[in-house]
């Protein structure tokens, strides 16, 4: 039974930390991370989210992240796997959304 609850380290050294889930599968917490090309030093930044509340316990959920340090908010979604001997992983993909000064410059500010 996977739990989202409590702290999670990607690859790359980034850190969340997942706040009490209520009983509607509904989350907020703080990512840290770790990968920045914002000119502002990195902060901690608030993170809402949303688990779907399943009997097998590898829920699907998804969050979004509004950094403090950057005009860009990020949304992932995913997955959380219990493995053979009993280790949770999530699996992710994100989109990141930064701020741009004009509509011909959209092209460029999804990553």
């Amino acid at each position: 039974q996977c739990d989202l609850t409590g702290w999670w380290e990607n690859d790359l050294g980034s850190r969340m930390h997942v706040s009490d889930i209520d009983t509607q599968g509904n989350f907020s917490g703080e990512y840290h991370t770790a990968v920045s090309s914002a000119q502002k030093p990195i902060e901690p930044s608030p993170l809402i989210g949303s688990q779907h509340l399943d009997e097998d316990g590898q829920c699907t959920f998804g969050f979004t992240v509004n950094w403090k340090f950057s005009d860009s908010t990020a949304v992932f979604v995913g997955q959380c796997f219990a493995g053979d001997r009993g280790e949770e992983v999530l699996q992710t993909s994100w989109l990141l959304r930064e701020k741009v000064d004009s509509l011909p410059n959209d092209w460029k500010a999804t990553r």
